[in-house]
């Protein structure tokens, strides 16, 4: 596949070129979570072919955006890796999300939330301005999947997967899917949600993780 040339000496146009081909943002969207395997990436990406995955892949690798490395113990064998310049990148990830989750409708037949687009979403909805004195881990929870987000002193890290030292509130949906940024946000302000921690740990999770997004009114 060739890579669009925009013609034009401009640094957007030159970031287009670099990561605006399909799905090359979901692809650094998920990688910024955390290294992954081909596969991890194929199966984390419903609908995406294979080839055009492997394309994706290669132009960044060729661009310095993307890098393999060999996975640590236990894992075993090659996971792909945002390098700096990669990790650059994810400003404008969250920004990205921030305007198109303020066009978000009804979810659309076939539309699916994955635990990295959550964890992205909590990542872009965060503010850090409302958190300097927050120290606390949650855990958000379905039957299959868990996503964390650990505030310490106003610094976040969210990610798939439960809290590496355990979670101080942890957070159930019902119904039991994964649910959306704006679903998780409106099943909390109307009492949808099991809480297993403190009470007040829910509206710390509120405070700083919903200012910054859409109302969902």
């Amino acid at each position: 596949m060739k890579r669009r040339d925009f013609g034009q000496y401009c640094g957007l146009a030159r970031a287009l070129e670099l990561v605006g081909e399909r799905w090359g943002l979901l692809i650094i969207r998920d990688l910024a979570i955390h290294p992954r395997r081909y596969t991890d990436l194929l199966d984390g990406l419903p609908g995406i072919p294979s080839n055009v995955l492997a394309t994706r892949l290669k132009e960044f690798e060729q661009s310095g955006i993307v890098e393999r490395q060999i996975a640590p113990a236990p894992r075993r064998g090659v996971v792909y890796a945002l390098t700096p310049l990669g990790h650059e990148l994810e400003p404008a990830i969250h920004a990205l999300g921030r305007w198109g989750t303020t066009q978000l409708g009804e979810p659309r037949p076939g539309e699916i939330v994955t635990p990295e687009s959550l964890a992205t979403s909590l990542r872009a909805a965060f503010d850090p301005s409302g958190a300097t004195d927050v120290t606390a881990a949650w855990e958000i929870h379905t039957p299959d999947f868990a996503v964390h987000a650990i505030v310490t002193n106003g610094k976040l890290d969210a990610g798939v997967g439960p809290a590496p030292s355990g979670a101080d509130l942890v957070i159930t949906l019902q119904p039991e899917e994964l649910p959306s940024y704006l679903e998780l946000v409106q099943a909390i302000k109307c009492g949808l949600v099991k809480i297993s921690g403190p009470r007040k740990l829910l509206d710390t999770f509120t405070r700083v993780f919903a200012s910054r997004g859409p109302s969902t009114s």
